[in-house]
């Protein structure tokens, strides 16, 4: 897991200086534009080297169910985005926020109806899996506004240019690689447990020190302060991970994956809205045209973000000494809910 990661750590480690180096000397609609070649040779890449893999049993795509639960978290997440805005009336908030619960709330008793839903929700009864996956989508609520907020500080809070801003962003992902070297050792010796409760505590930490960083900040400390928030979250996300399959059984494994990624771009996708929405509350209009209001503003909005990744600890405590031990020892274990 941790292999297979780091083509995914180098991207965050070059994305944000591309950017810089775009938006600096050429113009930011050319940033869309990169996926269009970047897609065109993955494309390539998996026609020619990746294998292909088929299932001899296929079960029938749940139509019914991608439309209510595709539609209601769709609807939710515009409803997120769209309240810290203030461009719909609070009657119509309210009424889109309803239809989309009820789309999700007829998604999960459709879901009780069939064989085999498009999210099999049954493996929210393993113990394990529950606490991954609803610890990752808490936990990356704080953290999913973070790479919407340092832009926003360093750029139009602290004045650096979008290139400086790339650079300053460049050690969260160093820190991340250097972290998958003592990963699983450091998993083995104090198990997911603990990690995961002392990790996800350090996170909500480090969210808060960013409200240390002002105008008279040495950029030596802000360096630090990215190296470390980098290197604790790659410690978090390849534990949630992993955690995800300790107990689950091998034919449910597509099913655990599809639920865990799911959540995750949920929690992506929610995080960046709540991020918005802390911005939107604390930074008036007339913050973009006063520093220091502008960066008053985004430390109270990191201060919010810290508070929800602190409250998300709670979620591991629910987890026993030994869980996930089946994931270092190369083993399966069964799931006792």
């Amino acid at each position: 897991m941790s292999f297979v990661a780091i083509p995914a750590l180098v991207a965050p480690m070059l994305g944000p200086i591309a950017g810089g180096l775009i938006v600096g000397y050429f113009h930011w609609r050319i940033i869309f534009f990169l996926n269009i070649p970047i897609g065109l040779f993955g494309l390539v890449m998996v026609y020619l080297h990746l294998p292909d893999y088929r299932e001899e049993n296929t079960h029938p795509l749940d139509f019914v169910g991608l439309i209510l639960f595709g539609s209601g978290i769709a609807l939710l997440s515009y409803v997120l985005e769209v309240f810290g805005e203030h461009q719909l009336s609070t009657r119509e908030v309210t009424g889109l926020l309803a239809l989309s619960l009820i789309l999700l709330a007829g998604y999960w008793m459709h879901a009780k109806t069939l064989p085999f839903p498009l999210l099999d929700l049954k493996l929210f009864s393993i113990r394990t899996f529950r606490a991954a996956v609803n610890g990752s989508f808490f936990t990356r609520l704080g953290i999913g506004g973070v790479p919407f907020l340092l832009p926003l500080l360093y750029q139009v809070g602290l004045g650096f240019t979008p290139i400086q801003s790339g650079l300053l962003i460049m050690p969260q992902a160093i820190a991340a690689l250097c972290m998958k070297a003592i990963l699983r050792k450091l998993i083995a010796l104090i198990g997911y447990k603990w990690v995961l409760i002392s990790n996800t505590t350090i996170i909500g930490v480090m969210l808060v020190l960013f409200t240390t960083i002002r105008m008279q900040t040495p950029v030596w400390t802000i360096v630090m302060i990215a190296f470390f928030y980098g290197a604790f979250t790659s410690l978090q996300y390849t534990t949630m991970n992993t955690l995800v399959y300790a107990d689950v059984a091998e034919q449910d494994a597509s099913s655990a994956s599809s639920i865990a990624s799911t959540g995750q771009q949920m929690s992506i996708s929610f995080g960046l809205a709540a991020a918005g929405l802390a911005t939107a509350f604390f930074v008036s209009d007339a913050a973009y045209s006063d520093s220091q209001q502008m960066i008053g503003g985004i430390h109270k909005a990191f201060l919010c973000l810290g508070v929800i990744t602190l409250a998300s600890t709670a979620v591991f405590t629910n987890l026993k000494k030994d869980d996930g031990a089946a994931v270092n020892a190369h083993k399966m274990l069964h799931p006792d809910g």
